[in-house]
């Protein structure tokens, strides 16, 4: 993105910020009182009878295959490329070495294993990408971090924010991001209203605190500690490979139909010394396998839990359980490694992930607050995103019709799949009132959406949206400005990087100073 777009492309994912820290201070608790195992089995809690239990089957299947393959197969593209131009090693040989090593631990650790070396592994590898970013600034062609901001070829990349003079520009990299993105799509990692392995995260946790505080953490660690040492390194590259070309002509070993930008990053770590490039390696090496074992225990837990032992095998013992969930973990990495050798590049996944999920992200934000929404809501939403998709993908050129812009399919992608899940509920008998009931006296939701339908009691929470929407809001700021000031610093600008850094601090006082008012069991 930053080769490409410059810095403020980034907005592409940063929007999501947004969405996780919503799911921080509105969804965690709710997440785990629910107490399910995994983010499937929510639905037979909210919805009722066979359409309820169809749902839960099909979208344990639909994310646990479909969802995270795509995922899995993208990170292990950067494997390859990385093993490319480091390790000297063909893609056939990468996906082995990496899919075994990987699938071993992961099927044999379980959950808490994935966690605890997912802390260790992150470590490693923020260390790795500073090292990184500390020798690409070091190469002659940069000229450290004054040569870099000073650099004429790198004027127009180094923004904060898109230039808003071209709305070209500005519209798809943040107008629609911010307007429509965090809250209408669904993307793993940041699903609106919380789910997937985050999800899996929160219902792990010993409470509601604990549950609201590791998602608050790891926005944190995603948004304001982790994209700067990329960023430096994006940057630096453009002074070392300004083009395709010069990039193709420094990594000739390569197979050229993975020769994308995103190729800069490992051909910037050969000019790491030989000892630190090993830690690097390491650290991109653990990045790659905290990643997939997320993946990988995810997705087994959707298929064996949510599909078959609901609906095959229910009676079976956990030992039984166990060895079909090792023998999914090895299917799904067998498949990632295949799809992996598809790809061409990440943002190609990312765009096809988001378009795919384009839509369906309101109602995972408004199905714990709105009782009228139910499981066929959620079946529509997802068969009509999904069909767009494919249309934007293969149908309009197939009818020969002109591509449209990404954000422009996303938009119209949204809006059509709106349409359709809402005039879906309207058309299709509520879900009964005994489950939303116990639905509701479970979760405990703010009790205005449910009023109408089911009896809240004198205990109905309310109070907690406040305090929880104020969260919210300096949560974001606290993220933002940290990002941004870190920015303006490594920029040389210690006026702006203060007074950003200064922000974030004040907000980070009155975000803790608020969290007792949110209210937790």
């Amino acid at each position: 993105m930053v080769r490409t777009g410059g810095v403020s492309s980034n907005w592409l994912w940063w929007a999501y910020l947004i969405t996780g820290m919503c799911t921080v201070f509105f969804y965690a608790r709710m997440w785990r009182r629910s107490g399910a195992l995994t983010d499937i089995g929510f639905y037979e809690l909210r919805y009722s009878g066979k359409p309820a239990a169809f749902l839960r089957g099909f979208r344990a299947l639909y994310l646990g295959f479909f969802f995270n393959v795509m995922i899995m197969a993208t990170v292990t593209l950067a494997a390859i490329k990385i093993s490319g131009v480091l390790l000297g090693l063909d893609k056939y040989t990468t996906v082995l070495v990496a899919g075994t090593i990987t699938v071993v631990y992961s099927a044999t650790s379980g959950l808490w294993g994935v966690v605890v070396t997912d802390l260790l592994l992150f470590v490693i590898a923020m260390v790795g990408s500073i090292a990184a970013a500390y020798y690409a600034l070091a190469q002659p062609e940069v000229g450290g971090l004054a040569g870099l901001v000073s650099n004429p070829a790198l004027t127009d990349k180094l923004a904060l924010l898109p230039d808003f003079s071209d709305w070209r520009v500005a519209v798809p990299v943040i107008v629609v991001p911010l307007a429509v993105q965090w809250w209408a799509t669904w993307y793993p990692g940041a699903e609106p209203g919380g789910g997937g392995y985050v999800a899996q995260r929160m219902l792990a946790a010993r409470d509601e605190k604990e549950s609201m505080r590791a998602t608050l953490w790891f926005n944190i660690a995603h948004y304001a500690l982790r994209p700067w040492p990329w960023i430096l390194v994006a940057l630096a590259s453009i002074s070392v490979y300004p083009t395709l070309e010069s990039l193709g002509a420094a990594v000739p070993e390569v197979d050229p139909s993975i020769l994308r930008h995103d190729l800069a990053y490992p051909a910037m770590l050969v000019f790491l010394p030989h000892g630190l490039l090993g830690l690097v390696v390491a650290s991109l090496a653990a990045a790659y396998m905290s990643t997939i074992s997320t993946h990988l225990n995810w997705g087994a837990s959707y298929v064996v839990d949510d599909f078959y032992r609901r609906f095959l095998a229910p009676e079976e013992s956990e030992r039984h359980y166990v060895t079909v969930g090792r023998a999914t973990t090895v299917g799904l990495i067998v498949l990632a490694l295949l799809v992996s050798l598809w790809l061409e590049n990440a943002l190609q996944a990312f765009q096809i992930l988001l378009q795919i999920g384009a839509g369906t992200g309101l109602i995972f934000l408004l199905r714990w607050f709105w009782w009228r929404i139910n499981a066929w809501s959620e079946i529509s939403a997802m068969v009509i995103s999904f069909v767009v998709a494919l249309w934007f993908q293969f149908g309009d050129e197939a009818a020969g019709l002109p591509s449209l812009h990404p954000s422009l399919e996303l938009v119209i992608g949204v809006a059509i799949t709106t349409v359709v899940w809402l005039t879906v509920t309207w058309m299709t008998q509520p879900t009964d009132r005994d489950t939303l009931q116990s639905f509701y006296d479970r979760i405990r939701p703010l009790g205005r959406g449910w009023r109408s339908v089911v009896d809240v009691g004198e205990g109905a929470e309310g109070g907690g949206a406040g305090p929880a929407l104020a969260c919210w809001l300096l949560g974001c700021t606290v993220v933002y400005a940290a990002l941004f000031g870190t920015g303006y610093l490594l920029y040389g600008r210690p006026g702006p990087g203060a007074a950003f850094l200064g922000l974030s601090a004040v907000a980070a006082v009155g975000l803790f100073r608020m969290l007792p008012r949110v209210g937790f069991e």
